[in-house]
C-alpha cells in the first residue's frame, strides 16, 4: 500500500499531461456592490496594456504526478482586456459613467498564472496575479497603485487546464473586488478636474 499510494497519485495527477490545454478564463462578477456616492457625475473611460513578462504566451502549465511541467495551459481570450473590463463592469455598477471621456484608468495586466501544488491523495490549483492602475485626468498622473490578488482550487485530481481555469477565475475576480472597491481609487475618480485657467496655470508652472 505504501508503494501503491504514490504511485496511484502520479498516475491521477498526470492525466494527458502532454497535450496543450487551451481554456477560456472570464471575469465573474462580485457580490455585495455598493453605489459610490456621487460616482453618478464621473465619466471615465479604461483602457488596458499586457505588461507580462514572464510566461505571455500561457497562463499555467500541466504537470506530471512528479511535479515536473509539461504541456503549456494556454487562454483563448485576451486576458488583459477581461480584466479591464471586469473593473470596467464593476465600476459601472458602482455608479460611475464608464464611456469614452473623462478620467483615463489604464489597467496593467502584470501577472496572472496558475501552479499546481502536488500533494500525497490530491493536487492544488494556485493562481495569483498583479495589476497596476493609472489614473490620468487630462493627460496628468493622478493615481497609481499595484493590486495583487489569488485564488485556489484545492482537492484536484488533475493538474489540468480545467482545474487551473478555476484558480484563474478566482484571483481575477479578487484582483478586480480590490481595485473596484478600493476607497483610494473612489477619490481619485471623485476629486474635481481643474478647470481649464488651472490647467493652463499649472502647465505653465511645470515649464
Amino acid at each position: 500500500m505504501k508503494i501503491l499510494a504514490p504511485l496511484l497519485a502520479i498516475f491521477v495527477l498526470s492525466g494527458c499531461a502532454m497535450t496543450v490545454d487551451k481554456i477560456n478564463v472570464p471575469y465573474q462578477g462580485s457580490a455585495n456592490i455598493t453605489v459610490v456616492e456621487g460616482a453618478e457625475n464621473v465619466p471615465i473611460t479604461v483602457t488596458h496594456e499586457d505588461k507580462r513578462t514572464v510566461y505571455k504566451d500561457r497562463v499555467g502549465t500541466k504537470k506530471n504526478g512528479y511535479g515536473m511541467e509539461m504541456a503549456e495551459i494556454v487562454a483563448t481570450n485576451d486576458i488583459a482586456k477581461t480584466v479591464a473590463d471586469g473593473v470596467a463592469f464593476e465600476l459601472e455598477n458602482e455608479g460611475f459613467k464608464v464611456g469614452e471621456e473623462g478620467k483615463t484608468i489604464n489597467v496593467k495586466l502584470m501577472r496572472l498564472y496558475n501552479d499546481f501544488k502536488m500533494g500525497f491523495w490530491s493536487g492544488s490549483a494556485v493562481a495569483d496575479g498583479l495589476v497596476q492602475i493609472e489614473v490620468r485626468d487630462d493627460g496628468k498622473l493622478i493615481f497609481s497603485k499595484s493590486y495583487e490578488g489569488g485564488g485556489v482550487e484545492e482537492s484536484i485530481q488533475l493538474a489540468s487546464g480545467k482545474n487551473a481555469r478555476a484558480a484563474l477565475i478566482k484571483a481575477m475576480t479578487d484582483i478586480v473586488t480590490k481595485i473596484t472597491q478600493d476607497p483610494m481609487l473612489h477619490s481619485a475618480l471623485l476629486k474635481p478636474s481643474p478647470s481649464p485657467e488651472q490647467h493652463l496655470a499649472e502647465t505653465k508652472t511645470e515649464d
